[in-house]
């Protein structure tokens, strides 16, 4: 995958921040939070109520990849039959790669009790 701007993804980032959090106060909201997502197993935020197609894509080993994130912003509802996200997807692949690059430098430690408006 061809490395974006994580600068230009921040600002993309306003399409996701109405159901995500980020950073180190970060809450669970209508989606999980986002912070490490970039490796990280599919549906195993603590907290959080997955949808049976994200757990069913979680229990044949979805990884949060830099690809496989590409594909599912792309196209949430394909990528993942039976997932909840409303967002219809991002079309444009470079636009795309700058919102990954700037998802690659959410680290931050894991909150010690996660809560969940669901």
């Amino acid at each position: 995958m061809a490395d974006g701007s994580a600068e230009k993804g921040k600002a993309l980032f306003s399409q996701c921040d109405a159901c995500h959090e980020i950073g180190a106060k970060a809450r669970n909201r209508t989606g999980p939070i986002l912070n490490n997502i970039v490796g990280r197993d599919a549906a195993t935020r603590t907290g959080y109520v997955y949808s049976r197609g994200m757990r069913n894509a979680a229990s044949e080993g979805l990884v949060w990849t830099e690809e496989t994130l590409d594909g599912y912003i792309a196209n949430p509802r394909g990528y993942v039959r039976g997932n909840r996200m409303a967002y219809a997807g991002m079309r444009d692949k470079a636009s795309r790669a700058d919102l990954i690059a700037f998802l690659r430098t959410l680290k931050f430690p894991e909150p010690i009790e996660e809560r969940s408006y669901r």
